[in-house]
C-alpha cells in the first residue's frame, strides 16, 4: 500500500493576509506571490520612499519653525490683509501625509522581510504621488515665500545634530535586517551588490558624520556663562494684546529684564507703539473709521488713535490660542485696552526699574513729521522719569545728534558691524537676528565689551542654544515659557560625546555583522533542511505567476524529490499536481526527473 501526504496544507495567515490586502488589495491566497518584483513596482516603492524622506524634512523644518509661527502669520497677513492662522492646515496635511508614507512604508518593508512580492494598490499610487508633488510646491512656496526661515534648520541642526545622528545610525542599522535578506540570495544579482554597497556606504557615512558636528552645547561646563536676561517683545504678546499696558504688566510677571517695542510718530507728533504700517490687524479702526482702514497709521493724530481698541482683535482672532486660557477679569481688562504711547511704557518702566529698547519707525516723506521723528522720541524721553541709561537707542539716523543731545543713552544697532566700527559709533550692544548670532562673533563681541541681544527666542531649545553661544540677552514673546528653563537642555563635554559617538557606533557595526551572520547561518539552515521548512501553500501559490522566480524553482524541484522518496513515483499520482496548480511544468519536464532518479 502507497502512503500518500497530503500535497497542501492550508494555513490561516491573518498578518500575511492583512498585509498584502492594505498594501496591494490582495486579499486572497492566490492573489499573493513570491515572485521578484518588476521594476515598474521597484520605481513606486522607490517613489514611496522619496515621498516619506521629503515629508520628513519638511516635517522637521515646521517643528523647528514653531518658533516664528507667528512670523509666518504676520506675513500672510501683510499679502491677504486677513489674520489666520496658517500652520494649522499645513500641519494637519503633513502630520497626515507623514503618517500615511511611514505606514505604507512599514508595509513595504515587511513585505520584503516575507519575501512577498511588492504590488502598491493603484489608489496609493495616486494618493503617494499627490503627497509628493504637494509636498514639492510647499517647498518652492516657501523658498519664495518665508526664504529667510531656511535658517531655522541650519541653525536647529546645531542642537539637534548628535540625537539625529543617534536615530540616523538606528534607523540605518534595522534596515540591515532587510537588506541582509536581499543580499543572502541563492543566486547573486547586479542590483544585489549596488545594494550592498550603498547600505555599506551609508552606514560608513553615518560613522564618520559626528566629525562634522559643531554645537555650542558642546562644551565644559565650567565655561557656561550665567543665564541670557529675558527682554519681554511687545511685553508678553501670547497672554495679552502685543503693545499694550496689559501685555507689558503680564511681561513683567514673567521677570523680564528689559521691554521691547515699535515705535511710530503720530500725525500730531506723538510717538505711540504700533509694529503694522496699519492700524487694521490690532484695533477696530475699520468701525471707528470706515474707510480709513489701510491708511498709514502715522496719518492719524492721537485723539483718533487713543479712541480705538487695542484689544478686542485679540479675543477675536485668539493668534495665539490663549483666550481659553484667560479668566474672565483678564478678558474684560483686555477689552478695554487702548494704543499704548512711548511715554506710558517709559513711565511702566521707570516705576518697575526695567530697561527700554524700542525701534523707531520714520513717518513717509509727505508726513509733517518726517524730518522732526527723532526730535519728537527724544522729547519723550526727556521729559520722562526714567533714567537716559535705562534707554536703549536702536534707530542709526542722526545718532551723533542723539549722542549729543543725551549722552548717557545705550547706543544699540541691529547691524552686524566690525567690532571697530562699533566703538567708533559708540555702540555698546547688538540686535542681533537668532540667524546671525554665530557662537564665534559672539564671543569676540562679548571680549570686546559689546553685548549681544538675539531676536525672536521663543522655544527652550533656541534658549539654550543661545545661552550655550554666550549672548547675554533674548527678546522674546514667550517669556513665561522660557522661565520655565533654568538651564540649558542639554550640554555635555567633547570628551563625553565622543564615548557616545565610538560607542553607538560600535554597537552598531556589532549588530549589523550580527545581522548578516544570522541571516547566512539562517539561509544554509533552510537550504539544508529539505521539505521541513518549506510551506507548501507558499509553493502552491507562486505557481499561478508565468514566469516562476528562482527560488520558487529551487523549492519546487525539492517537492518533487521529496515526494518521490517518500513512495510517490508513478506517473498518475504525479499528474495529481498538475491540477493543483504546478501545470506551469511540462509533464515530460517532471517525467524526466523521476525516471531517472528510480533508475538510481
Amino acid at each position: 500500500m502507497v502512503k500518500h501526504q497530503p500535497l497542501q496544507v492550508y494555513e490561516r495567515q491573518l498578518c500575511l493576509s492583512c498585509l498584502t490586502g492594505i498594501y496591494g488589495c490582495r486579499w486572497k491566497r492566490y492573489q499573493r506571490s513570491h515572485d521578484d518584483s518588476t521594476k515598474w513596482e521597484c520605481s513606486w516603492f522607490l517613489l514611496l520612499c522619496c515621498s516619506f524622506l521629503l515629508l520628513l524634512v519638511w516635517s522637521y523644518f515646521w517643528l523647528e519653525a514653531r518658533n516664528d509661527y507667528n512670523e509666518f502669520n504676520w506675513l500672510l497677513y501683510n499679502r491677504s490683509a486677513v489674520w489666520k492662522d496658517g500652520t494649522v492646515p499645513i500641519l494637519t496635511t503633513t502630520l497626515t501625509g507623514l503618517t500615511y508614507t511611514a505606514f505604507l512604508m512599514i508595509l513595504a518593508l515587511c513585505h520584503i522581510a516575507l519575501g512577498q512580492q511588492l504590488n502598491l494598490y493603484w489608489i496609493h499610487k495616486i494618493v503617494v504621488l499627490a503627497i509628493l508633488l504637494t509636498t514639492i510646491t510647499g517647498v518652492v512656496s516657501i523658498d519664495d515665500f518665508w526664504q529667510d526661515e531656511w535658517d531655522i534648520v541650519i541653525i536647529s541642526l546645531q542642537f539637534t545634530g548628535p540625537f539625529l545622528h543617534i536615530g540616523a545610525l538606528a534607523a540605518v542599522t534595522a534596515l540591515g535586517w532587510f537588506i541582509a535578506g536581499q543580499v543572502l540570495r541563492v543566486e547573486r544579482s547586479r542590483l544585489q551588490v549596488v545594494t550592498l554597497v550603498i547600505y555599506v556606504s551609508v552606514l560608513l557615512v553615518l560613522y564618520l558624520v559626528p566629525i562634522f558636528i559643531s554645537s555650542p552645547c558642546i562644551m565644559d561646563r565650567s565655561k557656561l556663562g550665567p543665564r541670557p536676561a529675558v527682554i519681554g517683545r511687545r511685553g508678553a504678546p501670547m497672554l495679552a494684546p502685543e503693545h499694550t499696558i496689559m501685555s507689558f504688566s503680564k511681561a513683567l510677571q514673567q521677570k523680564v529684564t528689559a521691554l521691547e517695542a515699535d515705535v511710530t510718530i503720530s500725525l500730531d507728533g506723538v510717538p505711540f507703539l504700533m509694529r503694522d504700517r496699519t492700524l487694521r490687524r490690532t484695533t477696530n479702526v475699520d468701525k471707528m473709521f470706515p474707510g480709513r482702514q489701510d491708511h498709514d497709521a502715522s496719518f492719524f493724530n492721537w485723539t483718533e488713535i487713543r479712541s480705538l481698541s487695542a484689544g478686542l482683535w485679540f479675543l477675536r482672532d485668539d493668534p495665539y490660542w490663549t483666550v481659553q486660557y484667560m479668566s474672565e477679569k483678564d478678558r474684560k481688562r483686555t477689552a478695554n485696552q487702548t494704543v499704548c504711547s512711548l511715554a506710558e511704557l517709559l513711565r511702566l518702566a521707570a516705576r518697575t526699574n526695567r530697561s527700554v529698547i524700542f525701534s523707531l519707525r520714520r513717518p513717509p516723506p509727505q508726513h509733517p513729521r518726517h524730518q522732526l521723528w527723532v526730535s519728537d522720541a527724544l522729547k519723550v524721553i526727556q521729559r520722562s522719569s526714567i533714567l537716559p541709561e535705562q534707554v536703549m537707542w536702536t534707530p542709526d539716523w542722526y545718532r551723533k545728534k542723539v549722542r549729543a543731545a543725551v549722552p548717557l543713552l545705550q547706543q544699540t544697532s541691529d547691524e552686524k558691524l566690525p567690532v571697530a566700527e562699533l566703538k567708533e559709533r559708540g555702540i555698546s550692544t547688538l540686535t542681533l537676528h537668532y540667524s546671525q548670532a554665530r557662537a564665534q562673533d559672539i564671543r569676540q563681541f562679548s571680549g570686546s565689551n559689546v553685548s549681544v541681544n538675539v531676536y525672536p527666542v521663543n522655544e527652550p531649545w533656541l534658549y539654550s542654544l543661545m545661552w550655550c553661544s554666550g549672548v547675554q540677552s533674548v527678546s522674546s514673546d514667550a517669556p513665561h515659557i522660557l522661565k520655565k528653563v533654568p538651564n540649558p537642555i542639554w550640554i555635555m563635554s567633547a570628551d563625553e560625546y565622543g564615548l557616545i559617538w565610538i560607542t553607538s557606533d560600535l554597537i552598531s557595526v556589532a549588530i549589523v555583522i550580527g545581522i548578516f551572520i544570522f541571516q547566512n547561518y539562517h539561509l544554509i539552515r533552510w537550504k539544508m533542511s529539505g521539505m521541513r521548512s518549506y510551506n507548501p501553500e507558499q509553493i502552491m501559490l507562486s505557481a499561478v505567476v508565468r514566469r516562476p522566480s528562482r527560488d520558487v524553482n529551487f523549492m519546487k524541484e525539492k517537492l518533487i524529490f521529496s515526494e518521490i522518496n517518500n513512495g510517490i513515483g508513478s506517473t498518475d499520482e504525479l499528474s495529481m499536481y498538475t491540477g493543483n496548480g504546478l501545470d506551469v511544468y511540462a509533464r515530460d519536464d517532471i517525467m524526466m526527473p523521476a525516471l531517472h532518479a528510480s533508475k538510481l
